[in-house]
């Protein structure tokens, strides 16, 4: 398949951008190839510079849970754009989604907006060490929390692409107070608090890992890792980046019935826009400045066009809850007939998912962690990859990413996805 604008493009970019691109796993690296150069979308498909409509199973990584430029958050936003694009000063948008999402999720009183899950869970780490008094974080190898230096030490997703799960520039100071941990292995958690008595501040996780894969829980494994955090005085930070607002409403938090310290948003509360938010207890947020001593700020924070988009979001998610099982629904019919089809031709593969996240690991073996998913045949995932994107299906470039499913989603792009599944071989 040749892309000729899409090719033009990518290479006058690599004379102004690193890589071509602004996001490394956007690169294609992982699965080869030239990157697809995206002009517009519409509901469940993006179309590329060269003419093509593709059905997307990103969804911008996650935020377009309604599918894209959705009538009534198009709509809010091209009226908030006429009252200004910035202000730098309070807005009463602010505080109308603080109150919005505190009012219904469970364990937030306090909620700070920042511009990107990154500077999200930067924050809450900073937080959480100013208020237990401790440097110490534990962090799991796979989970990827944005790039602050304190998160590059065995990251997920683009870092694994790359072949750089220790970036150059992170110093050996800052590699030493972030404890590896090994994700679905609560033993490698109590040796860790073990050997480092009083001195971890916080364990971060995302509930639901996305960044090696989806890979969910083991039974039994989160209530424990919040028993121990609580016996030790750490704080559990729940990086809800992707799963907030999409496992449902009340996010991760409800549906995995555990109550985190403090928990870290974006993609969905912007409705498509730069955003992110932390959040958690009154007794832990009340240490932030203005108040508090510990310093946090942003120009840009609590932008009146992300929020009203956010805002616009969330409301129509919580005046639709059924939305949930639509969506899930439409994960768990890909999940089974997928699998059915590639079983049918031999090919080996496990699939995860949880509620409307899912990725199909090739290989025979079950996939609970890091090393589990670098034993994944990624080879041919690539494959898989490259025949679906030729039948105008858009995955994840990456066997390390999870696909999004968006509620524009229905059966004749189901069937549009089987058919081209159906014409795969290895």
């Amino acid at each position: 398949m040749i892309y000729q604008r899409s090719s033009a493009l990518f290479q006058e970019a690599q004379n102004f951008i690193p890589g071509g691109v602004n996001s490394p796993v956007r690169a294609f690296k992982s699965v080869g190839g030239t990157p697809i150069f995206m002009k517009k979308a519409q509901g469940a498909y993006l179309y590329d510079e060269d003419g093509r409509s593709y059905i997307d199973y990103i969804n911008s990584w996650g935020p377009m849970i309604l599918g894209h430029t959705h009538p009534k958050v198009l709509e809010a936003v091209s009226l908030q754009l006429e009252k200004g694009f910035s202000f730098g000063t309070p807005t009463e948008l602010e505080v109308e989604i603080a109150k919005f999402i505190t009012e219904n999720v469970p364990n937030v009183d306090k909620i700070r907006m920042v511009n990107s899950g990154t500077e999200a869970c930067m924050s809450a780490i900073r937080l959480a060490r100013g208020f237990t008094r401790r440097d110490k974080i534990i962090k799991f190898e796979g989970c990827y929390h944005g790039h602050s230096d304190s998160f590059l030490i065995k990251a997920g997703s683009g870092a694994i692409t790359f072949g750089n799960p220790n970036s150059p520039g992170v110093t050996q100071g800052t590699a030493k107070d972030t404890l590896l941990a090994i994700y679905n292995d609560i033993t490698s958690v109590k040796n860790l608090f073990e050997n480092n008595p009083e001195e971890i501040a916080a364990v971060i996780i995302e509930p639901i890992a996305g960044n090696m894969g989806c890979i969910v829980p083991e039974p039994g494994f989160m209530e424990e890792l919040r028993r121990i955090c609580t016996e030790n005085g750490a704080l559990l930070i729940f990086d809800e980046v992707m799963t907030g607002f999409r496992l449902g409403f009340e996010g991760a938090q409800k549906a995995l019935n555990i109550d985190a310290d403090l928990v870290c948003y974006g993609k969905i509360i912007g409705g498509g826009f730069p955003v992110g938010a932390f959040a958690g207890r009154s007794e832990i947020m009340e240490h932030l400045a203005p108040i508090g001593p510990v310093y946090q700020a942003g120009t840009l924070s609590g932008n009146p066009i992300a929020m009203r988009a956010g805002l616009t979001t969330l409301s129509i998610l919580h005046e639709d809850l059924k939305l949930y099982e639509r969506i899930n629904e439409t994960t768990k019919i890909l999940h089974e007939e997928i699998s059915s089809l590639l079983s049918e031709k031999g090919i080996a593969h496990t699939v995860n998912r949880f509620g409307s996240m899912i990725s199909f690991f090739f290989g025979d073996h079950k996939v609970k962690n890091f090393d589990d998913a670098q034993k994944a045949d990624h080879g041919v995932f690539n494959q898989f990859f490259h025949h679906l994107l030729k039948e105008g299906i858009y995955l994840p470039p990456s066997g390390y990413e999870t696909w999004f499913i968006s509620d524009s989603i229905g059966n004749e792009e189901i069937e549009k996805t089987l058919e081209a599944v159906n014409t795969f071989e290895i």
